[in-house]
Parts: structure tokens; sequence; C-alpha cells
């Protein structure tokens, strides 16, 4: 790996999800205060930088990304002159911070929706935003049959009679992109952080922001097994609101914002394209600097379907010059721990929410995922940890439901539980709730339940036990910051029997991962660098991954 290279090339980013990570004023949610408490153990973790989801001042209705202000920090957070402390402290520690940005929409309390609807059908307030006419003789019925990501209508009708468009819950009015007063806002935004020392941004629903002029109906939908089990969607279906070209030249504008300030100063896309193809334009020499990689993401525990996405995603990334970013878990998904601890029958695609099946082995499930952390943290380019990922944490899937939060549970009816099951702050030490997550005698329980067999997988418990997941994280951090091999580049793959993964990364080091039933006999090496199990007499179990130096 170059030592010229931009760091984002390279970088492992751990997720903070703010309200989970750590609460400072014991009042049962995360904050910033939290934060600068536990950079220490970012720090002794081996990261690079820290993804923060939405800090500012908000209604909370989706928890944050329905933003009210985004030049200011929620009380519940903390303030400004909070962020810009943690900012400093986390670079005094070498951690680099990135904020979420949320462009594809507002909250309907920022000023700008209130003044639109003061103001009235159209007016330019109304042009910052999506209004449109009802159809039907009376404008009594949506504009066209767009649905809410969360569930029923994407459509809002007002006492006037406009309709607004909402592709989330009707507090989030999605904003008018084609309107340069939402361009130039957004750009001051960008510049009013990366003065505060910001290293970058995600950006949510990257692929959401420009709508087709005519806001037609939706296309046909493929309908759920329409693909067989291990193939990729190779169809591009254009789509009204989802990943439109004319959403790059955006890109273009906010690269060249990024490139005003000193240090490499970086995007990454949520951005769901249907093919890699589609991915890699996001991240053209001229766009963004690196996008999730969701179908690695969305993977089942099956060689031939890993190696596919990797070979797409590095052979699509790499020829427009950009590193692939590797992503097992986040806020929005369950816990791949749950995820690989159950037999999958299909995969899961971008055209349908991903849906557990059958019970759930656990113990298999977290040998699985210690395997995957050495498969993603050895592949060319960087990697994204979610808080707790390191500690093994499963989906908590028994939450109660009174004690369900997410819009969606609401919105679907109570059909779809949400995304709470993978949001339950952390545990840090004892031996009951809140497991440190908030100071002794906080006031306030955690704003989730926990379980009450997570003080084994708190990092107290697991610090220091050299056969805990944690202490494999901080293994596999450390050489991967020490190792030549390892972080941006390229790799070779070597050849091995089906269900096996095995691959060089130059100068000496192999990875092999077994994803068969069987034992599987390792090649010539000098020295095993590290394995999510035990090696014994050259054999790799099923389900397990090493390290080897060549």
């Amino acid at each position: 790996m170059s030592g010229t290279a931009p760091w984002w090339r390279s970088a492992v980013i751990y997720q903070v999800y703010i309200r989970s990570f750590a609460d400072g004023n014991g009042d049962g949610v995360g904050d910033i205060a939290g934060i600068r408490s536990r950079l220490p153990y970012l720090k002794s973790l081996g990261v690079d930088a820290i993804w923060i989801n939405p800090w500012y001042k908000s209604p909370m209705a989706d928890h944050g990304y329905d933003v009210a202000d985004y030049r200011d920090i929620d009380p519940l957070f903390g303030t400004l002159g909070d962020a810009e402390q943690l900012i400093e402290e986390a670079h005094r520690h070498g951690i680099r911070v990135i904020p979420d940005i949320v462009p594809n929409h507002t909250s309907d309390q920022h000023a700008w929706f209130r003044a639109a609807l003061a103001a009235g059908p159209g007016s330019p307030e109304r042009e910052r935003y999506v209004f449109r006419s009802g159809r039907g003789p009376d404008g009594a019925e949506p504009p066209n049959d767009w649905v809410s990501a969360f569930g029923g209508p994407a459509w809002t009708r007002l006492p006037d009679g406009d309709w607004y468009l909402h592709l989330f819950a009707p507090e989030q009015p999605d904003l008018n992109w084609d309107n340069p007063e939402v361009r130039a806002e957004f750009e001051s935004i960008l510049r009013f952080w990366f003065s505060r020392g910001v290293d970058g941004f995600r950006i949510d629903v990257a692929h959401g922001l420009v709508k087709h002029p005519e806001l037609p109906d939706l296309p046909p939908r493929r309908e759920p097994g329409e693909l067989a089990s291990q193939d990729l969607p190779r169809e591009h279906v254009e789509h009204p609101h989802w990943d439109r070209d004319e959403v790059h030249e955006i890109y273009r504008a906010w690269r060249k914002v990024a490139e005003e300030f000193p240090g490499d100063r970086c995007f990454v896309a949520e951005a769901w394209a249907d093919t890699p193809e589609r991915l890699s334009a996001y991240v053209r020499r001229d766009a963004l600097h690196t996008a999730f990689n969701f179908g690695f993401l969305m993977s089942s525990w099956d060689a031939k379907d890993l190696r596919a996405v990797i070979d797409d995603s590095l052979a699509m990334l790499g020829a427009v010059g950009a590193p692939a970013t590797w992503v097992l878990s986040n806020h929005d998904v369950v816990r791949h721990t749950s995820r690989y601890g159950r037999r999958t029958t299909r995969r899961w695609t971008v055209d349908e929410p991903y849906r557990p099946e059958g019970p759930l082995d656990l113990e298999t499930g977290t040998r699985r995922a210690r395997a995957a952390a050495l498969l993603m943290l050895a592949l060319p380019g960087g990697a994204y940890v979610y808080q707790g990922e390191e500690l093994g944490l499963p989906e908590v899937e028994d939450l109660p439901d009174a004690v369900l939060q997410d819009p969606i549970w609401e919105r679907s009816g109570h059909t779809d539980r949400g995304r709470d099951g993978c949001r339950v702050p952390i545990p840090w030490s004892g031996r009951t709730a809140p497991y440190g997550f908030s100071p002794e005698g906080a006031f306030a329980a955690p704003w989730l339940p926990q379980p009450a067999d997570w003080s084994e997988r708190s990092v107290a418990a697991q610090s220091g036990d050299e056969t805990s997941m944690l202490e494999l994280y901080r293994r596999a951090l450390r050489l991967r910051r020490e190792h030549p091999a390892l972080g941006d580049g390229a790799l070779t793959w070597r050849d091995a029997p089906e269900g096996v993964l095995c691959f060089g990364r130059e100068p000496g080091l192999v990875c092999v991962v077994n994803l068969s039933d069987k034992l599987y006999r390792l090649p010539g090496h000098s020295s095993v660098l590290l394995s999510s199990g035990s090696v014994k007499d050259g054999l790799l179990a099923p389900d397990e991954a090493v390290w080897l130096s060549v």
C-alpha cells in the first residue's frame, strides 16, 4: 500500500450510531459526551475514522434523519461546541470524523418547509420541495403511485389541496434538487462543517435526490425469487426516483467543494444500485470518493456468491480508479452474526427487504462472523465496522412490541418490526443493564432495552480474552495497519476447491476462507498470522478463515 495514497482508499471506518454508542449524561440516549469518553477505546481498537449518524437538530421522527437545522446539534446529543471539541479530540487520537448528511429530504419542522406551508400553492417557497396537484376530477388522488420506503403512500395532501412527496415518513418531505437554491444551500452546509474540521461525509440516500421531471408511475416490480439463488442482477431498470443519471452532476459539484479544503476530505455514498456498473458511476474520478458495497453485505454465506461480488466490485470500481469499500452490517440491516446463523434459501436483493428464515444458530453465526471479518479486512480497499460488530453482537429479535420506535413499525401497520433490533445500546461493562452504556447512577434506562445475557459480550468481558471477537478485531486491525500487503491494492485468486476462497495479497500474505462443510488443507506457508478459529495440523475447519504469511 502506497504511503502517499489518500487515507480513505484503505481506511477502516467505525460507524457510531450515536443514540446507542455511549450515554454521557444519564438520560438513556447516547450523545457526543459519550463518544468523547470512548475515544481511547476507538484508538485501541485501531480504526482510522468514525462515521457518526445524524446529530443535527431534529424532532426525531426518524431518529435524526429528519433534519430541522443542518448547522446545529440537537440538544439530545449536545451542542455545536461539543461537536467541535469532539472533532478536535478525535484528531488528537489520530481518528478522523465523518458526519452523516441527509440531502434527499428535510424535517417537516425545517424553516424552509414551514415557509412552504405558509406561502401556499404555486409559491417560490414550495419550489424547494416536490409539491404537485392531485389526480382525478377534484385532485383527491395522489399525483402518482409512488410508495414510501417506510410503508404506505409517498404523498400527503395538505388542506389547501396540494400534495407533497415524502419517499420516507410524512415528516420527511423530499427536496426538489432541480431548484438552484437547494443545490446552493447544501454546498454551503458542506463548507460550514468542513471549516469546522470534519474529514468527510456519509451521504444518506445518495441515489435518491433526482426525480423524473414528469413523476411517472413506478415500473413493474421484479418478483421476489425471479432471480436464481446465486445469480447477481445484471439488468438495470430505469426508475423514476432511484439512481437517476442526473444525480451525478450534483456530486461533481460537491467534489469541488471538498477540494477547496486541505487534508483529503472525502465522501462515501449510501447508493443502492442494481448493478456494479451503476454503482461505479458514483465514484468516477470527478465524483464521490467511495460508496458502500451493499452487494457484499447482501451476499449469502456462499463462496460462489461472495467471489462473484468481490470480482464484480473490484473490476467495476477499478475501471474508474476507485477503491472498494466493504461492509457487513449497519444501522439499517439485521446484524450479520444473526444473518449468518441461519440457512439461506435464496439471495437477498435490493428489490426486497431481508427476512430471517428459520431458527437462529448463534454459534454458527458467530463462527461465520469471525471468518467474515478476516475476509473483509483482507480485501483490497476500505472497510466499515458497525458498532458492536467487534463484540459479536447478534440482532435483538425479541424486543417487546411496546418498546419499538422505528417509524417502519407504525407505517407498516405493525407488520414489519423495523430496524430497532440492530440499534440496541451496546454493552461496555458490568453484569447488569445498562452495562456501562450510561454512567453509574443514571436517571433513565437505555432508550431500547438490552438483553440479559449481554454482560458476557461487553467490552470489559472480552478485553484480554484472546478467544473473543473483540480481540480478534483488535489483532486484525493492528495487522492491517502494519502489514504492507493489506489495505488498498490488488488481489490474486489462488486455486482452491469448491466452497473455499483463497487469494494472495502482495507482498507475502494469503487469506483463506473455508465456506465448505469439509476440512481444507492449507497451502504452503511460513506462519499463521491470524486465524478466526484454531488451525490444527495445517487443516482449516469449515466456517473459519486464516491469514498466512508466505
